[in-house]
């Protein structure tokens, strides 16, 4: 199989990003798991196929120890498997680990939006809440979605998450919801772009600000169980839109990661 060849990192680059010896060893091993993550999405491996150190450090422009750490690192957020006696494999994944990821998700973000809450104290702290929606209520509401429009909802969608995340105050919830979010299929915006490009799918973004709507009511209104139900809820617009990807045959053009899906 043909891969792309990745350059390492200038040396002007790493001297920018830092000036001693370990901040030089961190941002290199950040930028080769930025980039073997990519390339696992885009397919340069196959599900199954074992990792060769040698010939991807080299590839990587790293050393054999920082790969060891980039390999642990996606083997800990689900994208590789340690096999005792075959190292470091390429995960495969099935169409049922796409649903409950999805699941998943919507039960860590319910807890968020619960704590969130139950700990809120003055409108201050639903200020930017607010504010978000309000955003995205405009990109929605505009007479035609542009490509713009859609990478607006997606920046905007994604600081609406991730502020009822932080806001909940709990280290433990937002852990555990980074690496749920690490798979490719599970984030919020996994299949925001399949809203845009079909036509049946365009109704979900309405009904995605509703819900957005509910649950900053819920809220701000410190109805903890009710925002924990919506916030479950809305997460189940990805899995309405996978039902549809798969009636239709289009989830190779939608699903992030879907070279390592098996359906």
């Amino acid at each position: 199989m043909t891969r792309r060849k990745v350059t390492a990192m200038p040396k002007a680059a790493l001297a920018r990003v830092g000036s001693t010896p370990k901040d030089r060893g961190a941002s290199q091993t950040g930028r080769a798991a930025l980039v073997l993550r990519e390339m696992l999405l885009e397919g340069h491996f196959q599900p199954g196929e074992r990792i060769r150190e040698v010939p991807l450090a080299a590839e990587l422009g790293v050393s054999r120890i920082p790969l060891r750490l980039v390999l642990e690192r996606l083997a800990h957020e689900g994208l590789l498997v340690v096999r005792p006696t075959r190292g470091f494999v390429v995960q495969r994944f099935s169409t049922a680990d796409i649903y409950d990821a999805i699941e998943l998700r919507g039960l860590l973000e319910g807890m968020a939006a619960r704590l969130m809450a139950e700990r809120v104290q003055s409108p201050a702290d639903t200020a930017k809440l607010h504010a978000l929606h309000n955003e995205l209520v405009r990109v929605v509401r505009r007479r035609k979605l542009t490509l713009e429009c859609l990478e607006q909802y997606m920046e905007l969608n994604a600081k609406f998450h991730a502020e009822i995340l932080t806001l909940s105050e709990s280290r433990m919830l937002q852990r555990a919801m980074e690496h749920v979010c690490s798979l490719p299929f599970a984030s919020p915006s996994a299949f925001v772009r399949r809203q845009y490009l079909a036509a049946e799918s365009r109704e979900l973004f309405h009904i995605a600000i509703d819900q957005h709507q509910g649950i900053v009511d819920a809220i701000t209104n410190r109805e903890a169980a009710r925002a924990e139900t919506l916030a479950r809820e809305h997460a189940r617009v990805a899995r309405r839109n996978l039902e549809s990807a798969l009636k239709n045959g289009e989830i190779a053009k939608f699903v992030p990661g879907m070279k390592l899906i098996k359906l």
